[in-house]
């Protein structure tokens, strides 16, 4: 099972998306999860946050799942960046199938630093979904997209 892992497929994953779920956004401006979608946002993607405690993050609304966001956004969602642990990711990744069967997105399923589960991988490559596992999206951004 292919893992995208080469800067032309990172770089090519990137310049394609333009909306991005993020998993297990917190609404703390210190963690990574919320600078990492601030970053994001700013550079023009369109966040939808999935946090199961919050209704309202900055001022983003959020979602508890990614089967709990309306039908008119989850079928534009490219990419679902997650900031949870391991061992939730096949679940996660079952939820993007879910929606890959509904609205033919996602496109990929990406890993934050630290987080990997071949499981989940395994899971989301069957729906035809893309799998970065491991690697920071903002990180990969800054270093393959600085101009966009």
């Amino acid at each position: 099972m292919a893992i995208l892992n080469k800067d032309r497929e990172l770089e090519k994953a990137l310049l394609e998306s333009k909306v991005i779920a993020v998993v297990g956004l917190s609404r703390d401006p210190k963690k990574d999860s919320y600078i990492v979608a601030k970053y994001l946002s700013d550079r023009g993607y369109r966040i939808l946050p999935v946090n199961s405690d919050s209704k309202e993050i900055s001022d983003w609304i959020t979602y508890p799942s990614l089967l709990a966001i309306p039908e008119y956004n989850a079928k534009e969602i490219d990419i679902i960046d997650v900031f949870r642990p391991a061992e939730e990711l096949p679940e996660i990744a079952r939820q993007a199938c879910e929606l890959k069967r509904k609205h033919g997105k996602p496109n990929y399923l990406w890993m934050q630093i630290g987080i990997s589960n071949l499981e989940a991988a395994k899971i989301a490559k069957g729906f035809g979904i893309d799998v970065i596992m491991n690697r920071c999206i903002m990180m990969e951004c800054k270093r393959l997209c600085p101009k966009v």
